[in-house]
């Protein structure tokens, strides 16, 4: 064998060490997809208006624990978990706890509509654009999100919680607060 082809074999063997021992020993950091994504971040500020027409925005909360719930009349999951928002977001009113349901791209009418049937009294949000929902990359409704006093984003869920879950993160959330 040539000289030549022996270092064309040597550099082809070494390619293909390299190939296979290089993914084992670099350290990749996982890729949360959804609202778990932005855990630790700054949580976006959109002015949205609320269901009777007036200005609303996270910044009025600072200071506060922020259950941000998104969500849709027409979603199954949303109706069930609706009832469960409103019994956590009166249980915890007393700790500094907001609860806010952001509708996503129905109208005013039909998301007040939509609440008063379910005896909601929490405040409601129109977010017509859907720009929560891109924001957070919520992979379905509803999608919740928790966001500390501070007002960085502490957990974030795609799917329907129990009134249980709920308990259990915001009593995780308000220790790390």
């Amino acid at each position: 064998m040539n000289a030549q082809v022996r270092w064309l074999l040597m550099l082809s063997a070494a390619a293909i060490a390299l190939a296979i021992l290089v993914p084992l020993f670099a350290s990749h950091r996982p890729s949360v997809s959804g609202p778990a994504g932005m855990v630790g971040e700054t949580a976006p500020v959109f002015t949205l208006h609320d269901d009777r027409g007036n200005a609303v925005s996270l910044e009025q909360y600072r200071g506060k624990v922020v259950v941000m719930n998104l969500w849709a009349s027409w979603c199954p999951p949303c109706r069930a978990e609706m009832p469960d928002l409103q019994t956590v977001a009166r249980e915890y009113t007393k700790d500094g706890v907001v609860v806010v349901g952001v509708n996503q791209g129905e109208s005013p009418e039909r998301a007040a509509t939509f609440a008063r049937s379910l005896g909601i009294a929490f405040p409601i949000w129109i977010d017509d654009a859907q720009q929560y929902g891109r924001t957070y990359a919520a992979l379905g409704l509803p999608t919740t999100i928790i966001i500390d006093r501070r007002g960085v984003v502490e957990r974030g869920f795609d799917g329907p919680l129990t009134v249980e879950q709920m308990r259990t993160t915001l009593a995780q959330a308000l220790r790390a607060t």
